[in-house]
């Protein structure tokens, strides 16, 4: 199975944009969870409306699924701007940039995704734009090339990023709000799945909710997810309704545990416990073992792992932890104990 297809990567696929569009909430109101973030957020936007001024440049950051295009779109809707949309592998050369921003009405929202990704190139053309507002061009090349200074309206931009370790700092340093956004809670996600629900018109029991909500990993895009999908086996297999039973059946049938673990991340950590000893074992080794790229176990299937506290990054390779072995059903021999401990305090 591809890593885009698992029904708990948090990925965006193009099914998932089709039904995000539906569910996005328009407001701070309608939007569930990461309360500091919204209480601070609507101050901004509130102080910024009554000034008559745009918003300042604000960065959204933390883990894919949890929500940054949705805000985004939420503070446009707030500000009652029109609201632009790009990503930072299509802005290839300063000319498209220049594009966009020539295009912008007074107080619009220009949001980039992966803003990350944006070229060395481009991240110099917008450093202008984004401090006075105003945009260089060159025209013509060699000896007989010239600058031109074009203003700029007063616009905010919303950058979004899953790394903001690899952003550089010199834009890092330009936005005046930077906001991170946590993993959800439980209860967060079950008053999540049932407002799609009902907006989809999923019938679905009290219990529902919570049971996907559990197996989400703190992602509302998995939980949105999981929700479709349960709902074709209620649909099959039963009278359409969801409920805990269902839902159970449902997550069973698709080999998702209940901390929301599948069978590619339970045979990461068994082959790490049965063929290595629990580790530590190398990324590459790793990877050749599990039949994976290893930028795709660093990037996808490690992260979760890590913060549920079943797998350690040490100086040596990648060790498996008591917890990994307790949710498996296996005995860690004491040596392996005593030798996971001192790895994982180097």
């Amino acid at each position: 199975m591809n890593h885009e297809e698992r029904p708990v990567s948090p990925e965006l696929t193009q099914p998932d944009q089709e039904i995000e569009l539906t569910l996005r909430p328009k407001t701070l109101k309608e939007y569930i969870g990461q309360e500091k973030v919204k209480e601070n957020l609507a101050v901004y936007i509130e102080a910024a409306r009554g000034r008559g001024e745009a918003l300042d440049h604000a960065l959204l950051y933390g883990p894919p699924g949890l929500g940054k295009t949705t805000l985004a779109g939420i503070i446009a809707n707030e500000l009652c701007v029109n609201f632009r949309v790009t990503s930072g592998p299509a802005i290839e050369k300063p000319g498209d940039l220049a594009a966009l921003l020539t295009n912008l009405n007074e107080g619009d929202v220009l949001f980039i995704d992966e803003i990350h990704r944006l070229s060395r190139a481009v991240e110099e053309v917008l450093y202008p734009a984004l401090e006075d507002n105003v945009l260089d061009i060159i025209i013509g090349k060699g000896p007989s090339a010239r600058s031109i200074r074009l203003d700029l309206p007063h616009f905010t931009l919303v950058g979004a990023t899953t790394r903001a370790g690899q952003l550089s700092a010199p834009l890092r340093d330009r936005f005046g709000i930077i906001l991170r956004l946590e993993l959800y809670k439980p209860e967060e996600l079950g008053q999540i799945v049932r407002r799609s629900a009902g907006i989809l018109g999923i019938a679905i029991d009290q219990d529902g909710p919570l049971e996907l909500a559990s197996r989400s990993r703190g992602t509302p895009r998995i939980a949105n997810r999981l929700l479709k999908r349960t709902r074709d086996f209620a649909q099959v297999t039963g009278d359409g309704a969801i409920t805990c039973q269902s839902a159970q059946t449902a997550l069973c049938s698709m080999e998702i545990d209940e901390l929301g673990l599948d069978l590619i991340d339970r045979r990461l950590l068994q082959i790490m416990i049965e063929q290595y000893g629990g580790g530590p074992v190398g990324l590459e080794t790793l990877a050749a073992a599990v039949g994976e790229e290893a930028v795709t176990i660093e990037d996808v299937y490690e992260p979760y792992l890590m913060q549920i506290g079943y797998l350690g990054r040490t100086p040596r390779g990648r060790v498996a932890t008591p917890a990994a072995y307790a949710h498996l059903g296996l005995t860690m021999r004491s040596e392996q104990l005593t030798m996971g401990n001192e790895q994982l305090t180097i």
